[in-house]
């Protein structure tokens, strides 16, 4: 079997490309920046295209003789880009794809878009049916590529199955390691309680989860992949401190300070047209509840996420 994968160079798109070429399949892995595949750089099975996917012109080739199309490029963490950019890369370059795939013969259509579309949560734990509240433009735009992709499904029967992931963590993630560095040098911060909840899902459970989405997801469906609980911030970071076997962060300021902070910065760097240390998105992390029911992708997919916090940051720190 022949696979693309979009945002191949990126933490979740690199491990995907090692799971499919374990596999045994063939890979043709695009995207802006492949150094994170410089691994598999020989690999017999691995075709590696630089390329932008808002180059039109690059697409017919991408997807010329692919089975699976698995979509997890997007623009991200960039708050110096406009907002236009987002779009031409979340939405528009998602629409042209879809229906170059569409026209190759594509016999299935993973877009991976983000737990984040959700927002504010009203409800936790949140599951497919709730409301989509996005508060900035990336999930902003990655609801309106999902909902383009949907669409797509919609107008034209094209088997597209829609991925939400939780927070990912594990090797090659450049959060966890600006976290795990910045808890083991005594650097965290904590704005605000620490009571609000993230929900993780190790690497190798979120590569799985999109897999099965491929596999067996149902054309037209949205699945939620996160791990088997979601944590406080307060258990994360003990979690990340035990990991490394030092003491767990104490710094504590009120949420008033980040957000000064973090405007403050945001609004300085922009004029820099430089990336802020600190941003409102920054915050999201601290004031943001992420918990889902992940009932769905377990009924529909057989999905069941194999290993949990503690073992996932221990084999993180490993690497």
């Amino acid at each position: 079997m022949k696979v693309l994968v979009t945002g191949a160079g990126g933490f979740v798109g690199s491990h995907l490309v090692d799971s499919q070429l374990a596999q045994g399949n063939q890979v043709r892995a695009v995207d802006l920046h492949l150094e994170r595949l410089s691994h598999a750089a020989h690999h017999p099975h691995l075709e590696r295209v630089t390329g932008d996917l808002t180059d039109g012109r690059l697409l017919p080739s991408l997807v010329t003789g692919v089975d699976t199309v698995y979509h997890l490029a997007s623009a991200h963490l960039d708050v110096s880009q406009p907002d236009s950019h987002y779009h031409r890369v979340n939405v528009t370059a998602t629409e042209a794809l879809l229906r170059a795939a569409h026209a190759a013969g594509v016999n299935r259509f993973v877009h991976c878009s983000t737990n984040g579309v959700l927002g504010e949560i009203r409800q936790i734990p949140a599951d497919e049916t709730a409301p989509c509240n996005p508060t900035n433009i990336y999930e902003e735009t990655k609801l309106l590529g999902e909902q383009a992709a949907l669409v797509y499904y919609q107008e034209t029967g094209f088997p597209v199955v829609v991925a939400r992931p939780a927070w990912v963590y594990g090797p090659r993630c450049p959060r966890t390691a600006r976290l795990l560095r910045a808890i083991k040098k005594g650097r965290f911060v904590m704005f605000g309680d620490g009571r609000t909840l993230r929900h993780p899902i190790y690497i190798s459970d979120a590569i799985r989860g999109l897999e099965l989405c491929a596999e067996r997801g149902t054309p037209g469906e949205i699945y939620f992949l996160a791990g088997e609980r979601s944590v406080s911030l307060n258990e994360l970071t003990e979690t990340l401190a035990i990991a490394q076997g030092v003491k767990p962060p104490a710094l504590r300021l009120p949420m008033s300070l980040g957000m000064a902070a973090a405007y403050g910065a945001q609004t300085l760097f922009g004029l820099l047209r430089r990336q802020p240390p600190i941003s409102r998105r920054t915050l999201d992390f601290y004031l943001k509840d992420n918990a889902y029911d992940i009932s769905k992708a377990r009924r529909d997919l057989g999905f069941a996420p194999q290993i949990d916090l503690a073992t996932g940051l221990k084999e993180t720190v490993k690497t």
